[in-house]
């Protein structure tokens, strides 16, 4: 018999090894799979897909050439009569009359600038909820489940122990800067203790605790000043999406009547080009009747060729000025691509203005978005020295607890005692923290303070700026009047030149370079007309720009772009798109 119970326990021994040397097989295999540079979950090593897309080398470094060879035009291919091709390149091109207002109307709606700026009051607007958030009351829930099995040199405690515990609370944040703590923890414990009287014991206890801050933290200014700070922030957000909608009106109107000049001077250069033409047929009749000599002809076939490029870079600014209108006025199916011609049906309506340089400037500086900036700008840099000035002091903090113990065979019992209300215990503490020179501390309100003090120097800059803008503006309306009616008279008196000159040419008084010499003159002075007439209008739309407002009868309001519903498809990350 004892043989076999030494076989026996040899047989048994060798198992037991069997399935330890398994195990320990089991848990290397496991281990060498989780630390191979192989195994994609290896939380060990790098990953490429930790690095996100990417992007191939070659298209990072590598700068292609422009390839306009592929563009250039047959050497055998006959050239166009750049006549007729400046004269008929805007023929047969659909034409879209728009008005100043419906200018001003479209870009309020799809002006791709505007859509972005009204994106970021919705983010201030998100960051405030964030702060405010960070007041919010949690629910709190932890678990434990533990088994220990340790030898023991003594028959008065156990070596097996179970227990099982949960512990439900609520933690809620104090705006004054500590946090009150309720919990109820349960447990359920058991060992192998003979002498134990409740086996298994439950335990169900009801805990208050209040931790706060006596100097650094303390205090309801400190705990919300980054609160206060995103609201101002908040604010600062909406004053420059507002300056973003003034600025895009304006530039609306500005590219408008820039398009209206661009028109005029094409139709300048049109007639100027017709008048060539007639001076040149005058000329051609004259010299066929043996009135003049050859060389007129010459002169006058050297104007047109000389009408011709005036045409041709009218032609082009034209289309450069509407492709600006197309772009902020984003107006669907519109796009800055299509050879629609814009036609700029509102005309200006020169006016005199008499204006009171000192109320407009006082208006201004009111009015102005930099102006209501930088004021709340200031008050967040107020929040900040405050709170940093909070931060310099010792951190002290309180620490209490109040409990009522409920102990049990079951946890009923336990609650019932704790109902009781028989077992109870608090405690209290102080604890104390002091920064031995505290250095960094102070140059944090030293630098808040110097960042208000350089805001405040900016803020003075800032309004004598605007000042100098009105003033600036007022003064280019005033000579922008004088010179549209200097203009006016200008042309009146250039196109009697013109008869007068047309007049002697057909007497033989004058040559085709006289005529064409005062058509130019003409159209110089219809030029100076338009660009009076456009800087005028300019100068209206920068004077209500400097004051803060806009030109127009209709007041403009504005909305935030909505926030995003949650739980929604999100698109995926993807590089080169």
């Amino acid at each position: 018999m004892r043989g076999q119970d030494i076989a026996g326990d040899i047989v048994g021994g060798v198992r037991a090894a069997g399935r330890l040397m398994a195990a320990a097989g089991a848990s290397a295999a496991l281990w060498a799979c989780l630390l191979s540079s192989g195994c994609e979950h290896n939380p060990f090593s790098r990953a490429d897909s930790d690095l996100g897309e990417r992007v191939p080398l070659e298209r990072l470094r590598n700068v292609e050439p422009a390839g306009l060879e592929a563009y250039r035009k047959p050497v055998d291919t006959p050239a166009p009569d750049p006549q007729n091709l400046a004269r008929q390149r805007f023929e047969g091109v659909e034409q879209l009359p728009l008005t100043l207002e419906e200018c001003r109307a479209s870009a309020l709606t799809n002006n791709l600038d505007l859509k972005v700026a009204l994106v970021d009051p919705a983010i201030a607007d998100q960051a405030v909820l964030e702060e405010q958030a960070r007041f919010e009351a949690a629910f709190t829930l932890r678990g434990l489940w533990s088994k220990t099995d340790s030898p023991s040199s003594t028959t008065l405690t156990g070596t097996q122990s179970d227990l099982k515990s949960i512990e439900p609370g609520v933690r809620i944040p104090l705006r004054t800067g500590g946090t009150v703590s309720v919990g109820l923890p349960m447990a359920r414990s058991s060992n192998n203790q003979a002498q134990t009287t409740l086996n298994p014991a439950y335990t169900s206890d009801l805990e208050v605790s209040l931790s706060h801050q006596l100097l650094r933290g303390a205090g309801r200014r400190a705990n919300t000043a980054s609160l206060r700070i995103a609201s101002y922030n908040q604010q600062v957000s909406q004053a420059a999406t507002k300056l973003e909608v003034i600025r895009q009106l304006a530039a609306v109107d500005r590219a408008y009547w820039l398009l209206y000049q661009a028109r005029q001077e094409l139709e300048v250069r049109l007639q100027q080009y017709d008048l060539a033409k007639a001076q040149l047929d005058r000329s051609d009749r004259r010299v066929q009747a043996g009135l003049s000599a050859e060389v007129e002809v010459i002169r006058a076939q050297a104007g047109v060729a000389e009408r011709l490029e005036g045409i041709i870079v009218a032609q082009n600014t034209v289309l450069l000025r509407q492709r600006e209108v197309k772009r902020i006025i984003n107006l669907p199916g519109l796009t800055i691509d299509t050879p629609v011609l814009l036609v700029a049906a509102s005309l200006p309506d020169p006016v005199e203005f008499v204006f009171e340089p000192s109320a407009l400037t006082s208006q201004a500086v009111a009015n102005r978005m930099e102006m209501l900036q930088l004021e709340l700008q200031l008050a967040a840099d107020a929040a900040e020295i405050a709170f940093n000035r909070n931060q310099s002091l010792p951190l002290l903090s309180l620490d209490y607890t109040y409990r009522i113990n409920g102990l049990g065979g079951s946890l009923n019992d336990s609650f019932s005692t704790l109902g009781k209300n028989n077992f109870e215990d608090w405690q209290l503490g102080l604890s104390a923290e002091v920064p031995l020179g505290n250095e960094g501390a102070r140059a944090r309100l030293r630098r808040s303070i110097l960042t208000r003090l350089a805001r405040l120097n900016t803020k003075d800059s800032r309004e004598q700026s605007i000042r100098q803008e009105v003033l600036n503006a007022i003064d280019v309306i005033d000579a922008s009047w004088q010179r549209v009616l200097a203009a006016r008279q200008s042309v009146v008196l250039n196109n009697r030149t013109l008869l007068a000159e047309q007049r002697q040419f057909d007497v033989g008084n004058s040559t085709s370079t006289d005529v064409l010499d005062a058509a130019a003159r003409l159209a110089e002075a219809q030029s100076a007309e338009i660009r009076a007439l456009t800087d005028y209008q300019i100068a209206q739309v920068d004077l209500a720009f400097a004051t803060g407002t806009v030109l127009g009868a209709s007041k403009v309001e504005w909305e935030p772009q909505p926030s995003p519903k949650l739980g929604g498809p999100y698109p995926e990350e993807r590089v080169g798109q």
